[in-house]
């Protein structure tokens, strides 16, 4: 048998296996870093879009803030009120997940009537499982200034307690 016999040995696949294996070790991380990282930066655009939404809802509905995110928006067809304003896409407002962030609008200060109108609310974006979706909670007011909780804690609630936060610079 002198014919010379081709192809790879086990230890030739076995170099390559360790290769692709040493590559996916260092890629993976940095992948997972790029994915949150994404995923705050749409928590971020989706804090600011309510924060616009609700300066809207008051203008035109003239009953003060949005009691709540679903006053904001309403599932499709949307037929436009004080209680569905259509303001904002149905996956922020009918579902309030999105991105690996759960979002929340509340208003405060009064009745959200026309004679007791909301004058402030809050708009938060918390992280589904911090660490995996997000690391930072997000929120904002009616001043417009979107703060952060650098450890990922739990929604705000208030407009007062947003404003404690650090302003996202």
């Amino acid at each position: 048998m002198n014919k010379k016999q081709k192809g790879f040995s086990l230890i030739e696949l076995l170099i390559v296996v360790a290769i692709i294996l040493i590559i996916a070790a260092i890629a993976i991380p940095n992948l997972l870093r790029a994915r949150i990282a994404a995923n705050e930066a749409s928590a971020v655009g989706s804090v600011r879009s309510m924060v616009t939404a609700e300066v809207s809802y008051s203008s035109t509905w003239g009953v003060g803030f949005a009691a709540a995110i679903t006053n904001l928006g309403g599932a499709i067809p949307c037929t436009a009120s004080s209680t569905t304003a259509c303001i904002l896409d149905p996956i922020i407002t009918v579902t309030g997940t999105k991105s690996g962030y759960k979002l929340t609008a509340t208003g405060a200060g009064g009745a959200g009537t026309a004679t007791s109108p909301d004058t402030s609310f809050e708009a938060a974006a918390v992280p589904v499982t911090v660490g995996t979706t997000g690391q930072r909670t997000f929120c904002s007011d009616e001043s417009g200034v979107v703060r952060f909780d650098p450890a990922g804690g739990a929604d705000p609630g208030t407009d007062t307690k947003c404003e404690a936060l650090t302003a996202l610079q």
